[in-house]
């Protein structure tokens, strides 16, 4: 089954961190209602410092209090593809297009719903 990649682009203008959670929220419920996607790839950006903005820990932290809603979560700088759970997704969703899913990137996080 072809399914398709949404992506959430919330560092390009970044949002604050109260809105990144209802943003979040809001595309991972037409997510998990939609028949054709199934795969959220957040762009976070990783901080003006290279090593973990707020938004990046706002959103892996919110992930990880809901991750029983979802099939797995892939920290962008584990994406690469050589990873079993990128490797399932492909397979199963058919995302051969998408680069992200088969490089490191520090700067997203990518959401395989259920």
């Amino acid at each position: 089954m072809q399914s398709y990649i949404v992506t959430l682009d919330i560092a390009h203008p970044p949002v604050t961190s109260d809105d990144a959670e209802i943003i979040l929220e809001v595309e991972l419920r037409k997510i998990r209602n939609s028949s054709s996607s199934r795969v959220l790839k957040i762009i976070h950006g990783y901080g003006s410092k290279g090593r973990g903005g707020t938004l990046k820990e706002v959103i892996r932290n919110w992930l990880f209090v809901h991750r029983s809603l979802y099939r797995v979560v892939i920290d962008g700088e584990r994406a690469n593809i050589f990873n079993n759970d990128i490797q399932e997704m492909l397979r199963m969703c058919g995302h051969n297009a998408d680069t992200d899913l088969r490089s490191p990137n520090r700067g997203i996080t990518i959401v395989w719903v259920k």
